[in-house]
């Protein structure tokens, strides 16, 4: 038997652990700060810590989108565009799509369409890198007009321009309606996103809405056309409808408030997808086309996203907008920091979460 007195019952660090001694006080100091209240557990997954060891970084499964590979299931979904603020935060947003291999999608290209004096805003390919899935972006209200004009080979003459691989087009009819300068729609946004893809055949097409989410009947609809993706863009992230309903007067933003809280979540709509996809008997299945669901509204974290990603029947990835702008407008550091971290949180993730 050792003998056990001549083992080190001190306090003493061991040589190889300097930070033995410093670790412990923290413990001490931090162990009632760091109880978990039984109500704040998140009971979306199951936690399994025997079966895997710590994922190496940078073990993410690769992601197939469109004709590209993505390194992590994160998209950074469309901000903004056309102003001196929005350079400097696409740049950065470009910069972290090569370093992280994210996909993401333009701001409003509409600026484009009448001359290329904001081009440097919406140019980011050079920084983004050539294997990173890179997407312009305009409105059902600016796609009717180039299709009233005869100008609808102008989309893809900007894809062109930009270089990005496909064509975002966002559905937005309580935000039109709601901006004091808004404008009106001619057609059913279906009308215009079948034309589209008539109009533009070979460009990958993404649907989004842009912060209210869509039913299930829009839903149902989209999924049966050839679309890359569907972008959820659902309600509890920017509503645009709100934002610019608080550019409105008083009145309006009386007269009209109540409307623009009408929505759905990320949650729900994945549920809609997925309930779609089982409806679909083995003879109607080909009627599904739509290659990929983007879950993006109201995600505040990685285990948001990835709870949802696991969730969706439809290949899926997840989406953030203002998480990305906070960090976006500071210097490139910031944001890198920020990135990396998600990106670790998606691997302790996967390797310990089960979605219930």
């Amino acid at each position: 038997m050792p003998n056990i007195r001549s083992t080190n019952m001190t306090n003493t660090p061991p040589d190889d652990d300097p930070t033995a001694a410093s670790r412990k006080e923290d413990h001490i100091e931090l162990a009632f700060r760091s109880q978990v209240d039984k109500m704040a557990l998140d009971e979306r997954f199951y936690y399994e810590p025997l079966l895997a060891a710590h994922p190496e970084p940078g073990s993410l499964p690769q992601v197939d989108f469109g004709a590209k590979k993505m390194k992590a299931p994160l998209w950074v979904s469309s901000m903004t565009g056309g102003t001196e603020k929005a350079y400097t935060i696409n740049q950065n947003l470009a910069r972290a799509c090569n370093e992280f291999g994210l996909g993401m999608g333009l701001g409003s290209c509409r600026p484009l369409l009448s001359g290329t004096e904001r081009l440097k805003d919406f140019d980011i390919r050079p920084l983004a890198g050539e294997d990173v899935p890179l997407y312009a972006n305009l409105g059902v209200a600016q796609i009717q007009e180039l299709f009233a004009a005869g100008r609808e080979q102008e989309m893809r003459q900007m894809c062109d321009l930009l270089r990005v691989d496909g064509l975002i087009v966002h559905v937005n009819p309580l935000q039109e309606a709601m901006q004091p300068e808004g404008d009106f729609f001619t057609e059913s946004p279906l009308t215009t996103i079948k034309a589209t893809l008539a109009a533009l055949p070979g460009l990958p097409i993404i649907v989004k809405e842009v912060g209210q989410g869509m039913g299930p009947e829009s839903l149902a609809q989209l999924l049966r056309l050839p679309l890359l993706a569907v972008d959820t863009a659902a309600n509890g992230g920017t509503n645009f409808s709100k934002l610019e309903l608080l550019r409105s007067d008083d009145a309006r933003r009386e007269a009209f408030s109540p409307i623009v809280n009408v929505g759905h979540s990320a949650s729900e709509m994945v549920g809609w997808v997925n309930d779609i996809l089982a409806d679909e008997n083995e003879e109607a299945r080909p009627q599904v086309q739509c290659e990929h669901l983007i879950i993006s509204g109201g995600l505040r974290t990685f285990l948001d996203g990835y709870y949802l990603t696991e969730k969706s029947k439809l290949p899926a990835i997840y989406g953030q907008a203002s998480a990305f702008l906070k960090y976006a407008r500071a210097d490139y550091a910031t944001l890198q920091s920020y990135v990396g971290a998600q990106i670790r949180g998606l691997e302790l993730a996967k390797a310990y979460l089960r979605a219930k």
